[in-house]
């Protein structure tokens, strides 16, 4: 009769402490969620070109992943004030390609969703302010830049503060932080310098072309 119990007790001692992991495992929001139905929370990144933060990148990642959200990764091209807007920018687009794939890359790592787009304007706040206008969003993540580099200066982020509807994350990366290799830390033989060599054609709608729309979706 002792045996017996004891065997009871390991038993139900196993059940619990797998219980236990699985609960561990499964997002706050996924507990009380019906099996199969998705989390429609979205984080919009915007980002440009030569300040793609590898650590705000992750702090979005991170929200993401603990709120069950998709990540809206935003590349802002800039247009000259001499062209079209819907103007072909073959540079732009290259620089897209090679930084959505990497960002894609690393949210696979943080199993996370990925819904990128391209949004075109005649400046990066002008750009911004589209995609703010057009996007779907809870919460918007940007790096700010830091100590007079690329990217979003002060009257940019007082301006989305301003202006901005949802929950801001503001980050100021080191210095050094600009993503120029890879979001692995490595900057030899680069998952992105990989994207650049492959270039492809799926993605080059967004702003490569006439094809491209401002504020569309990237291809798949």
């Amino acid at each position: 009769m002792t045996g017996l119990l004891i065997v009871l007790i390991v038993v139900l001692a196993v059940a619990l402490a797998a219980l236990a992991v699985r609960h561990r495992q499964t997002s706050p929001r996924e507990r009380g969620r019906p099996p199969g139905e998705v989390s429609t929370r979205r984080i919009m990144f915007p980002f440009v070109a030569n300040a793609l933060s590898r650590r705000a990148l992750d702090a979005a990642l991170r929200l993401a992943r603990a709120d069950d959200a998709t990540l809206v990764p935003v590349f802002l091209a800039r247009v000259p004030l001499h062209l079209p807007l819907d103007s072909p920018l073959p540079r732009q687009s290259e620089a897209a390609v090679a930084l959505l794939e990497a960002i894609e890359h690393r949210a696979a790592q943080f199993d996370v969703r990925v819904d990128a787009r391209v949004q075109r304007g005649r400046t990066q706040r002008h750009a911004l302010r589209e995609a703010i206008a057009q996007e779907r969003f809870d919460r918007i993540v940007i790096a700010a830049a830091a100590h007079g580099g690329h990217g979003f200066d002060p009257d940019d982020v007082a301006w989305l503060l301003d202006n901005a509807p949802g929950e801001i994350v503001v980050l100021r990366p080191d210095k050094d932080d600009r993503l120029n290799g890879s979001l692995n830390g490595n900057h030899h033989g680069s998952k992105l310098s990989s994207a650049r060599r492959r270039r492809p054609q799926r993605r080059r709608a967004g702003i490569g072309g006439p094809a491209s729309a401002v504020g569309s979706p990237v291809a798949r």
